[in-house]
């Protein structure tokens, strides 16, 4: 029963994906002209979403996970899971951007720009394909959605308020963003399952 739920889901999600990112593309450059607060991280509320998609918040919440159970195991596996899923993405992330090179909507005022394999080809900065933010923010909401369910909802608010304020910004596409979410989710869930597959006990992270 629960490999058939899996499996529709999953099969939901793989028919959803390609749709959302469609739409986001479709809608890239209308947002970029008519969805802006550039003064958003001017605001608490806005530096406050941001730091949802920093990387090192959610390695010091791993190390609290790991603190709070740490005699059992249990905290271990936690820390495991959220760690190791922003990291993932995180990496990801940055491959990513030298592959696709697409540079920040500001660069061609919201048209496409891709920048030449000749110039700098190492280097990520200036890219925004996937959105960075986006990618660990959603990749810890759906890390702690996996151990703590229940607050599924705030989890991912935060994540969708962290990728709403790079599009106020001016900083990403929505299509940046969209990916992003779609990848870091995809890493979360990828990297939990691997980790449930070696874990010597009934049940799954929970």
């Amino acid at each position: 029963m629960r490999t058939g739920i899996t499996t529709r889901r999953g099969v939901f999600i793989g028919l959803a994906a390609p749709v959302l990112v469609g739409l986001a593309l479709a809608i890239d450059p209308w947002a970029y002209h008519h969805v802006q607060m550039r003064g958003v991280y001017d605001t608490d509320w806005g530096r406050a979403l941001r730091s949802v998609g920093y990387l090192p918040i959610w390695i010091v919440v791993a190390l609290a996970c790991w603190l709070e159970r740490p005699e059992d195991g249990t905290g271990l596996r936690r820390a495991s899971v959220l760690v190791g899923s922003v990291t993932l993405a995180g990496l990801l992330g940055e491959v990513l951007k030298l592959v696709i090179r697409r540079e920040r909507p500001g660069v061609a005022d919201g048209a496409y720009s891709f920048r030449a394999w000749s110039d700098q080809p190492f280097s990520s900065a200036g890219f925004g394909m996937p959105s960075s933010h986006a990618l660990i923010a959603f990749s810890a909401a759906a890390a702690l959605t996996r151990l703590f369910p229940r607050a599924a909802l705030i989890w991912y608010a935060l994540a969708i308020g962290c990728g709403i304020t790079r599009v106020l910004a001016g900083a990403h596409f929505v299509s940046d963003v969209v990916v992003g979410a779609l990848l870091g989710i995809g890493t979360s869930v990828w990297l939990s399952r691997r980790l449930d597959a070696r874990t010597p006990r009934p049940g799954a992270l929970t």
